[in-house]
């Protein structure tokens, strides 16, 4: 066992930047990598108020928004998209610049995984978003909500991802023939809890909040077991800001992402 050691100065962002790197094409097999961000209390509560942002800091913040910087996608759930306010560009105009100039898109669509599409087309998420979105479902929602759909559709890209529900294999797997190699998940607990059932999480950033919220329901991952849990994970990278303290960890058996890159 070993202190947390603090030396030299801290990271700027491109320090960041390469810390958070996802590891290269040749070393995560020829389907999409997972990652999963989330944030918790030191009490394991995934949210405050209803918003896992309620945990944050402004450096918690600046670690989400480099996280995204070599995202090929953004995969999140319909209730963390109404309960955290997502609309408008997902990462800074330095790191779309970044994006542009290396021959990519600025900004990667968000897919947001809907099991009823309960989403309003004429939300901000909608209207203001760079580049148009991708929404996943089920048939059976599609088919008992076709007004619904229709409406969707002129916003976004609605695509079947499962007969009855949504299933994350075909997920995954329709992120990936769409041309998304790192797909970065941002939650909630029921995805993150299905990709983990399913054994599709290649990595967590996990960011631990030091605060106490009290006995509440909600923890960072729920749903039903699967063949993918328990899962091992292998620490490979600790950060702290003002008492944040951010893990990145990796699936044993999984693309590693390297060594620690940070000084």
């Amino acid at each position: 066992m070993r202190r947390l050691a603090e030396t030299g100065p801290g990271l700027d962002d491109d320090a960041l930047r390469a810390a958070l790197a996802a590891p290269a094409a040749e070393d995560t097999g020829p389907g999409a990598w997972v990652r999963v961000v989330f944030i918790a209390s030191a009490d394991g509560a995934a949210t405050l108020d209803g918003r896992a942002g309620g945990l944050g800091s402004p450096a918690d913040q600046r670690l989400l928004s480099l996280s995204r910087h070599d995202a090929d996608v953004v995969l999140v759930g319909a209730g963390t998209i109404r309960a955290e306010g997502y609309e408008g560009a997902l990462l800074s105009e330095e790191d779309r610049r970044r994006r542009a100039e290396a021959g990519g898109p600025a900004d990667p669509p968000v897919a947001v995984v809907s099991g009823s599409l309960d989403l309003d087309p004429e939300s901000a998420f909608f209207t203001a978003a760079p580049v148009r979105p991708w929404i996943l479902t089920s048939r059976a929602a599609l088919a008992a909500e076709p007004e619904r759909a229709t409406a969707l559709a002129a916003r976004a890209d609605v695509l079947a991802v499962g007969e009855e529900h949504v299933d994350p294999q075909t997920v995954v797997g329709t992120l990936h023939a769409r041309g998304a190699r790192v797909v970065h998940c941002e939650g909630g607990p029921r995805l993150f809890g299905s990709l983990a059932a399913a054994g599709l999480v290649d990595e967590v950033l996990l960011t631990v909040a030091p605060l106490l919220a009290g006995p509440a329901p909600g923890r960072v991952l729920t749903g039903e077991d699967g063949p993918g849990l328990p899962a091992r994970l292998q620490l490979v990278q600790v950060l702290h800001d003002d008492g944040m303290l951010f893990l990145r960890l990796h699936h044993e058996g999984h693309a590693s992402p390297g060594p620690d890159p940070t000084p």
